[in-house]
């Protein structure tokens, strides 16, 4: 599971206006998604909160393709503006795959290549380029990039061609954009995805039986981080049925007490401010806090733990 997922596991072991997700990305994204994480590139880089998150716990691939864009002669902190990291399930295990949206337009990218004399690879219409740190890329416009190892870009590429389903076919995962879509950072799970995510933040607590009772009813959950005044995140758990949502929000604030009980001052404070409710068959969980409380969560040794 990447980083970002792990903020919830920190705070119970304590676990400009975004754009929604592009067409062109969902088109390329394959569809048996387990996690979408999207991020406003440029509201990252305007907060020092979210940037203080980013150096934390954003996945490694961010800074991996971060090198390997300027190693293109492309500025991602002034010519990107969306980032979309897709998790998906594959026979042998999980793929991840990257598409990256904004002004470093296609022409002066091959450009650069050409002058750096990095040759292409052709798949089907497309052309492959290397890029630093084992990843590849392709643009398949002038303003959207798909990025990652050989067989990730491929598969993206299979699903732009139709060769396989894109998660515009994925109903179930689409369905759950709307809430979090205009959000700096937003996150969607697989029931699946959602059921290992509360499992590693519960700890102790998901060996409870309430939890094993419900584990198999989570349809999927999603997630949305803002950093206008201060840090706020908010995660909706969708279950089957409101009995579902309200036994896991027991379960959740079990899970909360018994993190208090072992916490350091610093991650008691950050938990005092975790409130879980449940609302129809959705639970709800939300954090807020001001820039100082988050700062001293993210220097606190619970947190360098688990987001290692």
């Amino acid at each position: 599971m990447n980083r970002i997922t792990c903020f919830l596991a920190i705070l119970l072991s304590l676990p400009a206006v975004a754009a929604p997700i592009s067409n062109a990305a969902k088109m390329v994204i394959p569809a048996d998604v387990q996690q979408l994480i999207v991020v406003d590139y440029r509201k990252l880089n305007d907060s020092p909160t979210a940037l203080q998150l980013k150096d934390k716990v954003l996945p490694q691939p961010l800074k991996d393709f971060e090198t390997a864009l300027k190693g293109a002669g492309i500025n991602p902190e002034k010519d990107v503006e969306q980032l979309v990291f897709a998790s998906y399930r594959k026979k042998d295990g999980i793929g991840i795959v990257g598409v990256a949206q904004g002004e470093f337009a296609g022409k002066i990218v091959m450009a650069r290549m050409r002058a750096q004399k990095i040759k292409g690879v052709k798949y089907r219409t497309a052309t492959m380029y290397p890029l630093s740190g084992g990843m590849n890329m392709t643009l398949i416009d002038d303003y959207t990039m798909i990025f990652g190892i050989d067989s990730a870009v491929k598969t993206a590429l299979d699903a732009r061609d139709s060769e396989i389903r894109s998660l515009n076919s994925n109903t179930t995962i689409t369905g759950m954009m709307g809430p979090v879509q205009d959000e700096a950072v937003w996150s969607i799970l697989d029931s699946k995805g959602t059921q290992t995510m509360l499992k590693s933040a519960l700890g102790d607590a998901a060996q409870l039986a309430d939890y094993d009772m419900v584990k198999n009813r989570l349809v999927g959950s999603r997630y949305s981080i803002k950093f206008t005044d201060g840090f706020n995140f908010d995660l909706d758990v969708i279950t089957s049925d409101s009995l579902t949502a309200a036994t896991l929000s027991s379960v959740l604030k079990a899970g909360v007490m018994f993190r208090q009980t072992t916490a350091n001052e610093s991650e008691k404070l950050a938990l005092s401010s975790v409130k879980v409710t449940s609302d129809s068959r959705d639970l709800k969980l939300q954090f807020k806090a001001d820039d100082t409380k988050f700062q001293a969560l993210l220097k606190s040794d619970l947190f360098a733990a688990v987001s290692k």
